[in-house]
């Protein structure tokens, strides 16, 4: 095929891959889903006739988008949302995971007839969950959760993957080096888990410091320089014995929650990079796999899959969120928000590229497990949060001005400051004021200009800001701009 053709090609797929999410919408049914479905009918089985098998690509591409996906993840977290639930998401990413693969590894061992170290890789490989397909069909179904699930189940599955990836990289280890021996394997989940939280947290200040200090001549080029980092982020983290995949996303945590230049801007293109990558992954994912291998095995996939939805999910969520007091019904929806998305079919990748000898077997349960998650479950949640008396209408996102009156600040506060001469903030960006996030600056006046603000105008003296604040914010921008206040 010529280049010109796989261009085309690709444009095609991207641009149906796109379309069907309308699609997915209306019908209720996961995007991630139909965009598999369009790699499978692109397939060499399919009607697009297009030969692809090769784990190797399939795998570098998944790596690369995870990095991507994982990142403007966390840049959509927000702290003060999952800080209430925060042990509880971690312990679900880390000792859940842990469970659900001890649960299914078992169960292959009987059905299968899997080693243990064979049926622990097939449980760590369907291990995490992808939540973000979920609340995509609760948004195309005007729904939410109530209370403290949502922020749970988005702090779980923006954050068990890198545990899922440390245990399939760890037994795929195990199996293609017989010798290595297993205890082995807990200072190196430490040292992945320890050096990439500090690795995500340093480089997170570290970008955003960059951003705000490196003053490129062109804002075309915030978005590239973002890309760079995150990538040296994965792969010096990875290249020292951390977990790359984790300090991603709190890079991207400490970013979204802190002031950057073009901060609304870049947050808006990592998204769309997002499911960019998201879409090329599923698109390649589909490719790489032969419907005609499915069959054979689709009754006994069909069983370990019901087994992983009513019992290794439920055993592991229940089990872990007793101690703190969760309601039943709460928990049985976190347990059902188990949705297994593509991450499962790429770590199923590892043994192929380590010619296990059950590789492919593996790979093919795996996918079906994966489709039959996204088929029951997906298509369901919307229903069972109901049913568990759970769910609760989806609020409309405001815009940022709108967030300014609707976050409790002060009727029409719209005032004018002056930044007065000798003034500490002189010389300084905005964005080094470290304003609060309920302040907005509407406009900058500067002699006869009128400047748009932006978060790396430089301050003067004499420069009048019109702002739309509440009292508290206001007094903190008048301290930073070294304006004496009177008190009392």
């Amino acid at each position: 095929m010529s280049i010109e053709s796989m261009l085309l090609v690709g444009a095609i797929l991207l641009l149906v891959s796109i379309l069907s999410s309308k699609l997915s919408a209306r019908l209720g049914i996961p995007s991630l889903l139909l965009f598999l479905l369009i790699g499978v009918l692109t397939g060499s089985e399919g009607p697009g006739g297009l030969y692809f098998d090769d784990p190797f690509q399939a795998q570098l591409l998944g790596v690369a988008a995870l990095v991507f996906i994982l990142f403007s993840g966390g840049l959509d977290t927000d702290w003060s949302n999952i800080q209430p639930v925060l042990w509880k998401g971690i312990i679900l990413a880390t000792a859940g995971v842990a469970i659900t693969a001890i649960a299914m590894g078992w169960f292959a061992t009987i059905v299968l007839g899997f080693s243990i170290n064979e049926g622990l890789l097939l449980g760590s490989i369907v291990s995490s969950t992808d939540a973000a397909a979920v609340f995509a069909l609760l948004r195309s179904r005007r729904i939410s959760l109530r209370g403290d699930l949502r922020p749970l189940l988005e702090l779980e599955s923006g954050s068990n993957d890198p545990m899922a990836i440390f245990l399939t990289a760890s037994f795929t280890g195990l199996l293609a080096n017989p010798g290595i021996s297993a205890t082995s394997l807990v200072p190196a989940f430490a040292q992945q888990m320890v050096f990439g939280s500090v690795a995500g947290y340093l480089a997170g200040k570290g970008m955003v410091y960059a951003i705000n200090r490196i003053k490129l001549e062109y804002d075309g080029l915030y978005p590239v320089l973002t890309i760079s980092l995150v990538l040296m982020i994965y792969g010096i983290t990875a290249s020292l014995g951390g977990s790359g995949f984790l300090a991603v996303y709190l890079a991207g945590m400490v970013m979204g929650n802190r002031g950057f230049i073009h901060k609304r801007s870049l947050l808006r293109f990592h998204d769309g990079l997002a499911w960019l990558m998201q879409i090329a992954m599923f698109l390649t994912l589909g490719l790489l796999v032969f419907p005609s291998r499915l069959i054979p095995i689709s009754g006994t996939s069909l069983l370990i899959s019901v087994f992983l939805m009513i019992f290794a999910r439920p055993l592991s969520v229940f089990a872990l969120l007793l101690p703190f007091g969760i309601p039943r019904r709460e928990k049985a929806m976190v347990a059902w928000v188990g949705l297994r998305g593509a991450v499962p079919i790429i770590l199923a990748t590892y043994p192929l590229l380590a010619n296990l000898p059950q590789a492919e077997l593996i790979f093919n349960v795996v996918f079906f497990i994966v489709i039959t998650s996204v088929l029951v479950q997906g298509t369901s949640i919307p229903r069972v949060a109901k049913l568990l008396g759970v769910d609760a209408p989806l609020a409309a996102e405001p815009d940022y001005l709108a967030k300014c009156y609707l976050g409790g600040m002060i009727k029409d506060l719209l005032v004018e400051v002056t930044v007065p001469q000798g003034s500490p903030a002189a010389g300084k960006q905005i964005v080094d004021l470290g304003l609060n996030r309920d302040l907005m600056v509407v406009v900058l006046r500067r002699g006869t200009d009128l400047l748009m603000p932006s978060g790396k105008i430089v301050l003067q003296p004499e420069d009048v800001l019109l702002v739309l604040s509440n009292e508290a914010s206001l007094k903190d921008l008048q301290s930073a701009l070294g304006i004496k206040t009177e008190v009392g």
